[in-house]
């Protein structure tokens, strides 16, 4: 069913079709506000808070963009008011230092040992929260370039821009924690 219809239903009185837009992102909504919260407590809580907004606002919602863009926005938007957090400054210095042990040159790890989607979201932890984010709406829930414009309220060229660091980023921190021959076996481009 076209998700207009569902909200057409909703905004009849059919309150229950609004549990299709909840199983539909509430996985990828967590991972949002997880990318900006850092802890899933928060980023749960977040999560509800804005399934709570985009149901009391869905009178407002155009569809002008994807239900999923508006939501992301609304959770994207709440999770970065919970945490004040800053967006877009450097990754935490504590946590590398302290896992430094990772990075010995001389230790030859393994892909076959490491999962590469742990290897993705150990690195992804360990970045500054917007790119992040920035990698996960794009990589990992294939949205284009215009869609996280919307969702994060950057502009396209401004995405663009931050996605190249990001990339380059998370290549650095790859070849740190797990050395030069993972990164030349990594199977998924950034």
């Amino acid at each position: 069913m076209d998700e207009q219809l569902y909200v057409k239903q909703i905004l009849s009185g059919n309150t229950s079709a609004f549990s299709y837009f909840v199983d539909t992102y509430q996985d990828m909504a967590i991972t949002i506000a997880y990318r900006i919260c850092g802890n899933r407590q928060d980023a749960e809580d977040v999560v509800q808070e804005s399934f709570v907004k985009a149901y009391r606002n869905l009178h407002g919602f155009r569809a002008d963009s994807k239900f999923s863009t508006w939501l992301y926005r609304i959770v994207y938007n709440t999770a970065v008011t919970l945490t004040k957090s800053k967006m877009w400054t450097g990754y935490n210095e504590t946590d590398i230092e302290n896992a430094s042990h990772l990075s010995g040159n001389s230790v030859d790890i393994n892909i076959e040992d490491i999962e590469q989607k742990e290897m993705v979201g150990n690195i992804l932890q360990k970045m500054p929260k917007g790119d992040a984010l920035l990698l996960t709406l794009y990589y990992l829930e294939d949205n284009p370039v215009k869609e996280i414009a919307k969702i994060t309220g950057l502009n396209e060229t401004n995405v663009k821009v931050k996605m190249f660091r990001a990339r380059k980023l998370f290549k650095e921190m790859l070849i740190r924690y797990y050395g030069q021959t993972v990164e030349d076996q990594f199977l998924v481009s950034f």
